[in-house]
């Protein structure tokens, strides 16, 4: 890779990707968005943005993929904006989508030789992102990690070197299948909380002072997705995804029933008032 960070893009910028290229640009980086939406749709952000593949493929050195899921991620390297093809500069691809480890695995023979490959998988919702606090989870050569740093320290605060590459991405499915879980359950036990006439702000401070203590229900009045039913398009489906990332790429033999169980009751969940 070349000396300076340049020529940086962030391809999917929904509701964590448009913080994350907002992140950058803060932090003095020239980063570019797409997204299949029309630039208009992003405000003061718009300037940077396109819906064009061929223009954003110009001058691509360093692309970050922040799309739903595979089929996405093959439309944006591959099929519909081809940008393994048309970014004739591009040096680095960076794996941010939460994606089956499997398919990551036949990724790098897929590519030209002259592209680094990292996963680099990150956590902590949208409200992180705005904030610039993400989590990511790091899987690569080091020193091509080393020299992209600058860039997960514009858009994070927390950094996990997991291995090769692959290995950020079986963390990552992982740790959302730790998520999913605290998702499902504690939305069950507030039903159940209603049911027996406990005041919701109540039984959350409760959650957080006690062993029952997770993620979801500490950030309850903080995560965008909490109150949602389950929508193919919004972060509950996404969750459904994840889980099925990390059963794609369980070992062989392991006992699923239990992932099945919090994925069937993440589907089945309906929005909260």
């Amino acid at each position: 890779m070349g000396d300076a960070l340049s020529g940086i893009g962030i391809a999917g910028c929904g509701r964590m990707g448009a913080p994350m290229l907002r992140a950058l640009r803060t932090a003095g980086f020239d980063a570019r968005g797409f997204d299949i939406r029309p630039p208009a749709d992003y405000g003061p952000l718009a300037p940077a943005m396109t819906d064009d593949p061929a223009a954003f493929a110009r001058g691509l050195r360093i692309l970050v993929t922040v799309v739903r899921d595979i089929a996405q991620t093959e439309a944006l390297l591959f099929d519909a904006q081809r940008m393994i093809e048309r970014a004739d500069e591009l040096e680095a691809l960076v794996i941010s989508s939460t994606l089956s480890p499997r398919w990551l695995a036949r990724l790098p023979a897929r590519l030209p030789a002259r592209i680094a490959l990292v996963d680099a998988p990150m956590s902590g919702a949208a409200v992180r992102a705005e904030r610039r606090e993400l989590s990511f989870m790091l899987g690569g050569d080091k020193a091509v990690i080393d020299r992209l740093m600058p860039l997960f320290e514009a858009m994070g605060s927390s950094f996990h070197r997991m291995g090769a590459f692959g290995a950020g991405m079986q963390a990552k499915v992982l740790n959302n299948l730790l998520a999913a879980s605290h998702t499902a359950m504690t939305r069950l036990v507030l039903e159940w909380a209603d049911a027996a006439g406990i005041d919701e702000a109540a039984i959350l401070r409760l959650i957080h002072a006690s062993s029952g203590q997770n993620w979801f229900a500490s950030g309850f009045d903080e995560i965008e997705f909490a109150r949602d039913g389950m929508g193919h398009d919004n972060t509950i489906g996404i969750l459904v995804k994840d889980v099925e990332s990390a059963l794609d790429a369980a070992p062989e033999g392991a006992a699923t029933d239990l992932p099945r169980a919090v994925q069937a009751a993440l589907a089945a969940l309906r929005p909260r008032r």
